[in-house]
């Protein structure tokens, strides 16, 4: 494991613990919540194993927050300009995917603008799993595999999708290339 990877999983896990604590949700209940063992969610918890994007939206969603709430607890700085060496990254090794948060996570807006970029023979997660927010997405470089709960759609460079919260989708890249999608989301209510 990569010193890089270490810190993205103890980053992770910290957010994780913030987060359920915050609510006041023990590891059973929260385990209960997304049909994940609570010593699968301690290791995620604790830095030990890397969970996939569509694991991580389960969580999320469990917890009913979003993707982008795990970067915010766990990077408290306010920004109005984020830099492209600044942005908060969650990268998974097996999955050959990384999202990237492009704004400022601890802005008022309800807004959500990510990078989804998956190396050639990478995919989001193993099955479909709903999206917890309408989400616009647009390839923004390369070409992608969505599935969409029981059909699949080939999208190229431009080619954009909007889903509608509970969507169930996965994202394949089975090119040769990299594919980068900009993911844009609505965040819950204050």
């Amino acid at each position: 494991m990569t010193e890089n990877q270490s810190r993205i999983e103890q980053t992770l896990g910290s957010s994780l613990r913030y987060l359920r604590e915050q609510q006041g949700i023990s590891l059973r209940a929260l385990a209960e919540r997304t049909d994940f063992s609570a010593s699968f969610l301690s290791q995620i918890e604790n830095g030990q194993c890397s969970p996939s994007i569509s694991s991580m939206e389960k969580i999320a969603n469990a917890l009913g927050v979003t993707l982008g709430q795990f970067f915010l607890s766990a990077n408290q700085q306010v920004a109005t300009v984020v830099r492209a060496s600044d942005r908060a990254h969650m990268a998974l090794d097996w999955s050959r995917a990384e999202i990237a948060s492009l704004g400022s996570l601890s802005s008022p807006s309800q807004f959500r603008a990510s990078m989804l970029i998956i190396k050639p023979g990478g995919l989001t997660g193993k099955h479909a799993t709903p999206s917890i927010s309408d989400e616009f997405a647009m390839v923004f470089e390369g070409r992608v595999i969505l599935k969409l709960q029981d059909s699949e759609q080939s999208l190229e460079r431009g080619d954009s999708v909007t889903l509608m919260a509970g969507t169930a989708r996965q994202w394949r890249n089975e090119s040769d290339g990299l594919t980068e999608i900009l993911v844009i989301s609505l965040g819950p209510y204050r």
